[in-house]
């Protein structure tokens, strides 16, 4: 655990022996842990129902109005953040652009939910960084923390590389190989001393 015992602003990685198959193989980034519970999004899932062109679409915002736009907005993926409120929308960012609603999390990161802000995206006027996730993982008081305590979880501090701009199957093990593990040694079995 970090500063005062939560996890805010730092990735959350599966371990082999994850039991929810919701979660298995995931990295989360936890954009908010308290006393209450804690929030976070899947950044190593894509979302395969939906693409960013037609989610703007659903969602009326103006986009693309050349070939090349359209192009270069289908290229904009979508992650599944997780099973909660997965028809809602959250964008971690880097903390260049910044709202009102914005919350920052780090230095570096923020998370913004806001159309505002897919429209900054569409038109090219966003954070340089961005990560669009729909649904979030949530946690309720002491749910986080057990789970660790069951090996469910390891947690490591990010960077915007591993978060922004790693392929998406690369994730995990380069988030493991931070903490000089290996990912094919690891066990599914556990135990306590």
């Amino acid at each position: 655990m970090t500063k005062e015992g939560f996890l805010s602003g730092q990735l959350l990685l599966a371990m082999p022996g994850m039991t929810d198959p919701r979660f298995e193989g995931t990295v989360i980034y936890i954009c908010t842990h308290t006393e209450e519970g804690a929030m976070g999004l899947v950044i190593n899932k894509l979302c395969d129902n939906i693409d960013f062109p037609d989610l703007l679409n659903q969602l009326n915002i103006e986009h693309g109005r050349s070939d090349a736009q359209k192009r270069q907005l289908k290229n904009i993926t979508l992650h599944e953040g997780g099973p909660v409120e997965s028809g809602r929308g959250f964008i971690l960012h880097s903390a260049d652009y910044v709202q009102e609603t914005t919350l920052i999390i780090s230095e570096t990161i923020a998370l913004t939910a806001t159309i505002d802000i897919l429209t900054a995206i569409a038109n090219g006027d966003g954070p340089q960084d961005y990560l669009i996730a729909l649904g979030f993982s949530g946690w309720s008081r002491g749910q986080l923390e057990n789970e660790i305590l069951n090996n469910s979880w390891l947690s490591i501090e990010p960077d915007e590389e591993l978060v922004f701009r790693t392929d998406l199957d690369l994730k995990l093990p380069r988030a493991m190989a931070k903490l000089g593990v290996d990912l094919s040694m690891l066990s599914t079995q556990f135990g306590t001393a």
